[in-house]
């Protein structure tokens, strides 16, 4: 038999925003009950009655996650809360999860009991309910993987795409904390894999750490636009960064965006650990990821109900596809912005 020469394509050359474009090109959904597929937090399907959405998310070992210093029980509450982050995008309610395990035989049962402790507050915490899930060996490290369901009248699930020139540009929370508590907690393994009697000294960096550690789902902000009555334009969970995820938000809009830095939310604990580690506070809110806020646009007619919203910023506003998307600097030089956050399969 004689060989056939293969093409061999590297998925980093693609990277993971470009694989999921490739997959989804091979698939047209037939279904009528599927009303979004592939391509936004969540997709969308109505059975007939209130619309349902449904989201994945896989955490693996070494890549997501490292246990020197992420707690079981922490792991257990992020591994939900990543996934009701998703389910908040769309602008709907989360109501269940499944959970899967990919386990090895360096782990007892009491860590196992420790990582579900971790799920099962979280599902307290939102009201959602764990109903099913799998588990498997794995050959190696710990692998968990999270599918979150939830719901939304149809008129009010938002997606990428609805944004438009003008649109007031939101988003819930500071940015850039998490990053930052990730640089630490490396820092201290660093130190600790030097000299294990060295222990780490985290104390006054609680609210860094656990950004990274305990992040939340902005569920209290998908409350405030229904009893406000405000239908955002469109929406995101920034999980891999402000820059990544306005690009994600402005490609399917077909719209640039106008980012005020000054208007930036920045934790004043995350701005000082910045200068210390000689990094720029506004590239760690642009580029640091996992922050799991919502990126949000409104019509300009909304504004008074964004305006006197807690914890929620409004950073700049959307524009015409040929501006681009940019950001207006304190020193008022306008940047170009650009996705530097973090990439898979490289």
């Amino acid at each position: 038999m004689s060989e056939q020469n293969t093409p061999h394509t590297d998925i980093g050359t693609l990277g993971e925003f470009g694989l999921i474009d490739r997959i989804a090109s091979h698939f047209t959904p037939t279904q009528n009950e599927t009303t979004k597929g592939i391509g936004d937090d969540a997709a969308v399907m109505d059975y007939g009655g209130q619309p349902i959405v449904v989201t994945t998310d896989l955490l693996l070992e070494g890549i997501h996650f490292d246990l020197m210093y992420h707690p079981l029980k922490h792991l257990g509450y992020k591994a939900i809360i990543v996934n009701l982050s998703d389910v908040c995008a769309m602008n709907a309610v989360p109501k269940h999860v499944t959970v899967s395990l990919g386990i090895s035989n360096r782990f007892s049962v009491e860590a196992i009991d420790e990582l579900y402790e971790g799920v099962r507050i979280a599902c307290e915490a939102y009201g959602v309910d764990l109903v099913g899930g799998d588990t498997t060996s794995s050959p190696s490290g710990l692998m968990i993987s999270v599918t979150a369901i939830g719901s939304a009248p149809k008129e009010k699930i938002t997606y990428r795409h609805g944004a438009k020139s003008g649109d007031i540009l939101c988003v819930t929370g500071d940015l850039g904390a998490a990053y930052l508590g990730l640089q630490i907690l490396e820092r201290e393994k660093q130190v600790f894999l030097a000299n294990p009697d060295m222990q780490p000294e985290l104390s006054e960096k609680k609210y860094l750490v656990g950004r990274q550690l305990k992040p939340e789902a902005r569920l209290e902000a998908i409350n405030h636009f229904e009893k406000s009555g405000l239908v955002p334009t469109s929406m995101i969970d920034l999980s891999d960064g402000l820059a990544s995820d306005l690009m994600h938000l402005c490609k399917a809009s077909g719209t640039g965006a106008f980012v005020e830095e000054a208007q930036v939310p920045i934790h004043d604990e995350a701005r000082l650990q910045a200068m210390e580690f000689k990094l720029d506070p506004i590239t760690c809110a642009l580029s640091g990821g996992e922050d799991y806020e919502l990126l949000f646009t409104v019509d300009p007619s909304d504004l008074d109900k964004v305006r006197f919203m807690n914890s929620v910023y409004i950073i700049g506003e959307m524009t015409s596809e040929a501006d681009g998307i940019n950001l207006h600097t304190t020193g008022g030089q306008i940047h170009p912005i650009t996705a530097q956050g973090w990439k898979h399969f490289e």
